[in-house]
């Protein structure tokens, strides 16, 4: 019977049968070895003369990198094997010969290995990486179901902008036009209204000519939305939930951030509480080592890097100026300068995982805010009918699951982090 390379540590001293594809293969007199990999895992496959069928045997060179074979045999404990068990083969047969398979062990650059994701995502790296993705796209939506939450996922068409105009996508959507979704959180403000506590998770679009390592075109963001919570009630949600994701990735692929060489130190560090740093003290922070930041500008990535740096865990920002965030974020009232918005950034050198805050919930002060934004008051009319209709204090964040992947995994590039990425001036495959 086949089975799953994920689960042979339940069928130790019986014989079945793998299906893959030909990882990597080496003779040594009369012993030829094969790894096999189905997706789930790595099983090595020994083919000893005399102990294996004859033809499978004088076949084995016939074998090339990622040729697709069933291989029958008996399954044994092997600590010093992938995964922990071996194979004492009896036959194997291909069922399809790769042949001139462009990714050999030689080193590619970015471009080749980006023009070949298709088969890239196949190596053993990006497909640690991509498990890992997995489990936290699995922990978040655990984490928010597990506590009452609702799922309403906000639409992709959107008739106006949330991030600001200069980021759109537009798109002809019959006889108007539309623009692709730069964020859930307008809908999930409305969702919250009907369900107290509801989170949208989905692909959203930001039109940014940027080639950095941190930004993707398409991207996936969670955004949790909650009635009557603030701006602090924001950072304990937000500071709950980055532990639990990251500890239980630990705990749950601890093979794949192996193979990845992560030093684990860092992450089993990130739990609560994460401390809180006020903008105008980091901004000091960042002043006195980048002498050519201007207190009141948001930040950039080498500002958020010196942040950083001076803690061992994740760190919230708070009180950015209302001058640099969205129209829809609430100002102190204390401190009408400060909008009731925090970040979250990762640390070693990663930054901001996490933007959010407490939203605008008096209706004449959201009206001069759009004014103040040049933006089209019709297209939030119905967005304005929540202050109109029950209005009520709330906040919310959104996670981007790229930049949150990229941290846990180690992984230089967020490009990495999802199959297919989306870049500026890279539409394939």
């Amino acid at each position: 019977m086949k089975i799953w390379i994920e689960d042979l540590k339940n069928h130790v001293g019986q014989s079945i049968e793998l299906k893959g594809w030909a990882y990597h293969h080496r003779s040594s007199g009369k012993v030829k070895f094969l790894v096999v990999r189905d997706g789930t895992g790595y099983c090595q496959c020994v083919f000893a003369k005399g102990h294996c069928e004859e033809d499978s045997f004088t076949n084995f060179e016939q074998l090339t990198q990622e040729s697709t074979v069933t291989v029958t045999g008996t399954i044994k404990a092997e600590p010093r094997s992938p995964g922990g068990f071996e194979m004492t083969a009896q036959s194997f047969k291909i069922i399809q010969r790769a042949e001139n398979y462009p990714i050999t062990p030689k080193e590619h650059g970015p471009d080749f290995l980006m023009n070949n994701r298709h088969l890239w995502i196949r190596s053993k790296l990006q497909h640690a990486v991509l498990r890992v993705r997995a489990e936290v796209i699995s922990a978040i939506r655990d984490f928010f179901n597990g506590r009452g939450f609702t799922l309403a996922d906000s639409p992709i068409f959107t008739p106006s902008a949330c991030e600001g105009t200069s980021t759109l996508f537009q798109t002809k959507y019959f006889d108007e036009m539309a623009y692709l979704s730069q964020s859930g959180q307008l809908y999930a403000e409305a969702t919250c209204a009907a369900l107290g506590k509801v989170y949208c998770f989905g692909p959203t679009f930001r039109a940014e000519k940027s080639k950095t390592r941190r930004h993707l075109i398409e991207f996936w963001m969670v955004e949790p939305e909650v009635a009557f919570n603030d701006l602090y009630d924001n950072m304990e949600l937000a500071e709950q939930f980055v532990e639990y994701i990251v500890q239980r990735t630990i705990k749950n692929r601890p093979e794949e951030l192996k193979a990845l060489e992560r030093n684990l130190e860092p992450l089993l560090k990130v739990k609560g509480p994460f401390p809180r740093v006020h903008y105008d003290e980091a901004a000091a922070m960042i002043k006195k080592e980048n002498p050519e930041f201007v207190i009141g500008d948001d930040f950039g990535a080498p500002d958020e890097a010196i942040v950083c740096a001076k803690f061992d865990k994740p760190v919230f920002v708070h009180h950015f100026p209302t001058a640099v965030k969205a129209f829809y974020m609430k100002q102190d009232e204390k401190s009408p300068e400060h909008s009731m918005s925090c970040d979250l950034l990762a640390p070693e050198g990663y930054g901001e995982i996490i933007g959010g805050g407490q939203r605008e919930d008096n209706l004449e002060l959201l009206l001069k805010k759009i004014e103040e934004h040049k933006l089209n008051r019709a297209d939030f009319e119905w967005f304005l009918d929540l202050r109109r209709f029950g209005s009520f204090p709330h906040a919310g964040f959104g996670l981007g699951v790229e930049r949150t992947v990229a941290w846990i995994c180690g992984v230089q590039h967020v490009r990495e982090t999802i199959p297919f990425p989306r870049l500026y001036g890279r539409n394939y495959p």
